[in-house]
């Protein structure tokens, strides 16, 4: 095994991917900045909901937020074009990631995605060829007649360890696979539930939108989906069977891309999955963009290192050790087994562990499979005089906030604990924070999501078991 994720293969699908994965972040800052959810997200909310173990993470002012992201731009750009590589892909990772555990309410699993990708380029030699440090530090001593070490021609390509390119294709294909895992319950495929609610709205489709009212519509989604996300993972890695599962990616993406509101995860997963092809193909658009490039400027001689042609026998070959083996083991280790911490709470439905109380239900690619939606009215009362008043939610949260936090418990308890810091007083010391909260799932009828009398100040959020919410109904 050491062996073969040793081998040494083309480093062309590596330096796409970089490229690829720096332009689409920059595209999507700049998209970001534009519809002005810079503040609206992160400096509007008078409170931010955190994740579990990051309370410690908040927003800065007006002028550090858009550095931030003024930060993420050039990050960006630097892995684009392979300046500053190491740094930038640091930068990158931290400042995206920064923003996302800013505020719980807009966790997508794209996010978390995105920063699994960004923290592996880290890592990755991808900077070795077709970047501006190739340009400026390359080391000629460094470079080695690889066709004399093996005693084969290389085919006038730069080579980089086969497990550089092969853990991303696996995060890849975790991502689809789990996703098809997780439709394989009663709900999605034989109720075919949330899509009879979802569909029925795009009857003004171009091309399908007369099949959108139909309930078979429904069914054939929810089973097309399931199969398409178990199987696309196998397809791509088949040599004979990857130029459909791609066409299928593609298909899929732009469909799922206009139904639903998913921002440009659609656009990243068409990109790169594109990891999945022959370095041939990788190696002819990247000689194609050298070309246009030296056509440019024929009068510089350091662009000519940016072809392939230019220097066929030398090679960067960074030799991953061992201990880089065994880090990534342990990282791929993770990714499989912690979306099953779910069956840690066994004594509980499936569907009410995952989907009602949503105990292991983030960073487990469970891709849109609920439709659930609550209204929560929290009341301060004074243990001391028997006095209770109505909060105002829209006094602190958003619309997305309170839209988020009235159906997801930890949320719901964070949200608590900060009204009873916020209108704790000499007179009231201990105020008593309690909620009247009404959740629907899948089309059910709504129900009380826990006890309207309970003290929520006394209710500590953790990992065990939350037997405070009510059983689903």
């Amino acid at each position: 095994m050491k062996t073969y994720l040793k081998e040494p293969i083309s480093i062309a699908p590596l330096v796409s991917f970089r490229i690829l994965f720096g332009l689409l972040i920059f595209f999507s800052t700049v998209r970001f900045w534009y519809l002005g959810w810079i503040e609206k997200h992160y400096i509007k909310p008078v409170f931010h909901f955190k994740y579990f173990g990051f309370e410690w993470v908040e927003p800065l002012n007006v002028t550090g937020m858009y550095a931030v992201h003024v930060v993420l731009l050039l990050a960006s750009l630097g892995v684009t074009f392979g300046f500053l590589y190491r740094l930038s892909a640091v930068a990158l990772f931290l400042t995206f990631t920064y923003c996302q555990l800013i505020d719980l309410t807009y966790y997508l699993n794209h996010y978390y995605f995105v920063s699994l990708m960004a923290f592996l380029l880290i890592f990755a030699p991808a900077h070795r060829f077709y970047s501006i440090d190739y340009l400026i530090f390359r080391n000629k001593s460094s470079a080695v007649n690889f066709s004399a070490v093996v005693g084969v021609p290389i085919n006038n390509h730069f080579l980089t360890s086969r497990v550089w390119v092969l853990i991303f294709q696996l995060q890849l294909a975790i991502t689809y696979f789990y996703a098809g895992l997780a439709k394989i319950n009663s709900e999605w495929l034989f109720d075919a539930m949330p899509l009879k609610i979802w569909l029925p709205p795009h009857y003004d489709m171009p091309l399908l939108g007369f099949l959108m009212p139909y309930e078979a519509t429904a069914y054939i989604f929810s089973w097309t989906g399931m199969l398409y996300d178990l199987l696309i993972p196998f397809a791509l890695f088949y040599k004979k069977t990857r130029i459909w599962a791609y066409l299928a990616v593609i298909g899929f993406h732009s469909i799922t891309g206009y139904l639903f509101q998913i921002g440009v995860f659609p656009v990243v997963m068409i990109f790169l999955t594109l990891i999945f092809f022959e370095a041939k193909y990788h190696e002819k658009v990247l000689n194609f963009i050298s070309t246009l490039i030296f056509s440019l400027f024929k009068k510089s001689k350091s662009i000519k290192y940016f072809i392939f042609h230019s220097s066929p026998l030398l090679v960067s070959l960074p030799i991953i050790k061992n201990i880089g083996l065994y880090a990534l083991g342990v990282y791929l280790a993770f990714q499989i087994l912690f979306p099953f911490r779910f069956m840690l709470y066994a004594s509980q439905p499936y569907n009410e562990t995952l989907f009602w109380k949503e105990e292991g239900y983030r960073f487990s690619w469970r891709v849109m499979l609920m439709e659930k939606s609550g209204s929560a009215t929290f009341y301060v009362g004074n243990p001391n005089t028997g006095r209770e008043g109505v909060v105002d939610n829209s006094e602190f949260l958003n619309r997305h906030q309170e839209k988020q936090m009235s159906f997801q418990p930890d949320m719901i308890l964070q949200y608590a604990h900060f009204l009873e810091e916020h209108y704790k007083t000499k007179e009231n010391p201990n105020p008593i924070i309690r909620a009247e909260v009404y959740v629907t799932l899948n089309g059910r009828r709504s129900q009380l999501f826990f006890d309207p009398n309970l003290d929520l100040s006394e209710v500590k959020d953790g990992f065990s078991e939350k037997d405070w919410i009510n059983s689903l109904k």
